[in-house]
């Protein structure tokens, strides 16, 4: 069996951070949550980008003592033993075989209302952008590298540009009234922003392709933390102070943003970029995930079909090729009947929720200093939170576990007849 190339860095990881956690989320979140809660989804926000930072150092933590492509798995692995590391295998599974298509029909959503282009468009470019991400991260890691670090450009211009150029357009009493919908919504807008800051965990998965994860993971965390924090929060204050939302059914602020200072060529550019922006997120959650699932095959949790590299590129290549299939159903059951804004947010940020949950309290166990431990104590409390906030969607980690340990009580039986 060959092993994955030790080829990246720690700015290689904080590109891939950034393009993670920095995807669809920027594009909609901070239009749809004041759409939901008015000017008070800027405290959802806030409390987000400040209780974020326990979390993801707790995940760095976990990553520099067990820098190995299984990620979450293994941290539950090493703290609750076999069994858990399994479950949170079955929980990968609803995650990005669901979440990079919902990514890409978002970010194709932005495209076809530019240009006013019917539905089939939109999953058809949805589907060009996952082939491209499957492909790309199929051809190995040097080039999934390099292209995260464009990525990560294109994102930091696109989004400082949206927030300068909104700025000089104040609306009038922007502010008031600053919970017009009462204060259940900025629970609902907290948790929907799990959605924006989930990725973190991506990062961890491709450990063992760091030169020194050891040194080079804490510092690829901290410095995606810092720009992710600030251009997050810049552009949901923005939304608020140019009052540019009320687009629950368009989600295309941040086009509008720009388009306040550039007119209508800007809003293209806007459009453009944040195609590639979302495609950035994809790229990262393909690569990530499908070292997941090799480690978990590694480990015997996953059928050892997906155990195997490449014998030339070193990748997962038959990870990304089963990828395909969910990737196909969820277009092709979009087609069918369109999903809502909150369901494409709302179901894979669930199954996030439930392995994060996981993993503060894997953090928690493990840690051996008491400021590591209420690191990870506040990242469990957070998620709790924002998963009681999901409504009915919390449910589906819960059927995703079932379903899966039937599964694999059924290969068992198999196997020993």
């Amino acid at each position: 069996m060959t092993t994955l190339k030790k080829v990246l860095t720690w700015q290689d990881g904080a590109a891939f951070a950034v393009t993670a956690v920095m995807g669809t989320g920027i594009l909609i979140l901070p239009a749809l949550t004041a759409d939901m809660a008015g000017p008070a989804a800027l405290i959802a926000w806030g409390l987000m980008g400040i209780l974020v930072v326990p979390m993801a150092w707790t995940l760095g933590d976990l990553a520099v003592l067990h820098p190995a492509a299984d990620g979450i798995a293994g941290y539950v692995r090493h703290a609750f033993g076999d069994r858990w590391a399994r479950l949170v295998g079955y929980l990968y599974l609803g995650t990005v075989p669901l979440g990079a298509p919902a990514a890409a029909l978002i970010g194709m959503g932005y495209v076809t209302r530019f240009f006013h282009w019917g539905a089939f468009w939109g999953i058809l470019g949805a589907l060009m952008m996952l082939v491209v991400a499957l492909t790309v991260n199929a051809l190995g890691v040097e080039l999934s590298g390099r292209t995260a670090n464009g990525v990560v450009v294109a994102i930091m211009i696109l989004v400082a540009s949206a927030i300068g150029f909104a700025i000089p357009h104040r609306a009038a009493h922007p502010y008031t009234p600053f919970a017009p919908h009462g204060w259940v919504p900025v629970g609902t807008a907290f948790a929907l922003l799990y959605w924006a800051f989930i990725g973190w965990e991506m990062v961890g998965h491709m450990a063992e392709e760091f030169h020194h994860p050891r040194r080079d993971l804490p510092k690829a965390l901290l410095a995606s933390l810092v720009v992710i924090d600030c251009l997050y929060l810049g552009v949901a204050w923005v939304t608020v102070r140019t009052h540019t939302y009320g687009l629950m059914a368009t989600g295309d602020g941040l086009a509008r943003l720009v388009g306040l200072g550039l007119g209508s060529v800007g809003a293209l550019w806007a459009v453009l970029t944040a195609l590639f922006i979302t495609y950035g997120s994809i790229h990262t959650y393909v690569a990530g995930f499908s070292r997941l699932v090799y480690a978990q095959a590694r480990a015997g949790d996953l059928p050892a079909y997906f155990a195997e590299l490449h014998p030339r590129w070193r990748t997962p290549v038959r990870v990304f090729i089963a990828l395909a299939i969910p990737f196909l159903g969820v277009l092709g059951w979009d087609a069918l009947r369109p999903f809502s804004l909150n369901a494409l947010i709302s179901w894979p940020s669930a199954m996030f929720i439930a392995l994060y949950i996981l993993a503060m309290a894997a953090g928690w166990r493990l840690a051996s200093r008491r400021t590591a431990k209420i690191r990870a104590a506040s990242g469990l409390l957070l998620s709790l939170v924002a998963l009681g906030f999901l409504g009915w969607a919390a449910l589906f980690p819960l059927i995703v576990i079932v379903v899966g340990w039937r599964g694999h009580k059924n290969r068992l039986i198999v196997a020993e007849s």
